[in-house]
């Protein structure tokens, strides 16, 4: 799904809309601006990459992304990006990275998937209802009783519980079912994508959290949220570097006030918006921070 234009501006009022069901963080009290990632690294041992905005928007990677990525790892900066595109197995997701020109190796590549599917290791047994695209079926989700929701109302009736990983395919009529189904008889909802949106070539398109929250809006769930700006994900970004940085040594780089800087902020990084690409892009950035109360460190155009 796509939302229609001015979707940038739409997206951001449905954040100010959850703004209570995110995080508390320190707010900040003034920002500084810079015309490039490469002019505020410095000070910094880790950098966190946010990627939809950041490093490409859909299948296209933004241009001088990965030289800069180049550059940061010749200064010694460890590179880790922190993704909430649950919708891709791990193996996939280092393929389109390969494919948009980046060298990241796995363990610097930290997604909600991954985060999602830790919580659920601590989970007791259960049917779960997954909302996921069919393109790569239930794959990295075998250890768990699992089925995909589709137009089937007897599929919703008969999970125990549901997880919201990827919205590629998902309907208002399967939106309506899970509501349907969670009205008659609650169950937990975790989430393994906590976006209302991402930027793709042809716009924003919706993503689970945006369903998540429709969801709680109407009292139908407590959504269990795993992925940024919630702390499970950056946890496990850390955990795999050794020695794990300070948190004052940790720059996290995004594109989204309600999602990468009010998550770094909650973590006590520094935090950098970008403002070329994804839901922010050709918006009154000044006013954007003053409505949101959520100021970065530093507002670059793009990294």
């Amino acid at each position: 799904m796509t939302t229609p234009p001015p979707a940038g501006r739409t997206a951001f009022d449905a954040y100010l809309a959850i703004r209570h069901r995110l995080p508390d963080a320190p707010e900040g009290s003034a920002y500084g601006r810079a015309p490039h990632l490469g002019a505020i690294a410095d000070p910094f041992e880790v950098i966190l990459f946010d990627a939809y905005g950041v490093l490409n928007v859909g299948e296209t990677p933004i241009l001088g992304a990965a030289a800069r990525i180049a550059e940061l790892r010749k200064k010694g900066k460890r590179v880790v990006v922190v993704s909430n595109s649950a919708g891709y197995p791990k193996r996939a997701m280092m393929a389109r990275y390969e494919q948009l020109g980046f060298d990241f190796a796995p363990e610097e590549v930290a997604t909600s998937r991954e985060a999602l599917l830790a919580r659920l290791t601590r989970e007791k047994p259960r049917r779960w209802g997954v909302m996921l695209g069919l393109g790569h079926g239930l794959r990295e989700f075998e250890k768990i009783d699992a089925h995909l929701l589709l137009d089937d109302a007897a599929a919703y009736d008969a999970a125990e519980g549901f997880l919201l990983v990827g919205s590629d395919g998902w309907t208002v009529k399967r939106q309506r079912l899970l509501a349907a189904s969670l009205r008659a008889r609650p169950r937990p909802v975790l989430v393994g994508n906590p976006d209302l949106v991402a930027p793709r070539e042809g716009g924003l398109t919706l993503e689970p959290g945006h369903f998540a929250h429709a969801l709680a809006d109407t009292e139908l769930c407590a959504p269990e949220f795993c992925g940024k700006p919630f702390r499970a994900i950056f946890d496990l970004a850390l955990s795999r570097l050794d020695p794990v940085p300070d948190p004052s040594q940790v720059l996290m780089v995004g594109d989204t006030l309600h999602t990468d800087i009010l998550g770094a902020r909650a973590m006590g990084f520094a935090s950098a918006l970008v403002t070329d690409h994804g839901p922010l892009a050709g918006e009154d950035i000044v006013a954007a921070i003053d409505r949101a109360g959520i100021i970065p460190d530093f507002v670059i155009p793009h990294i």
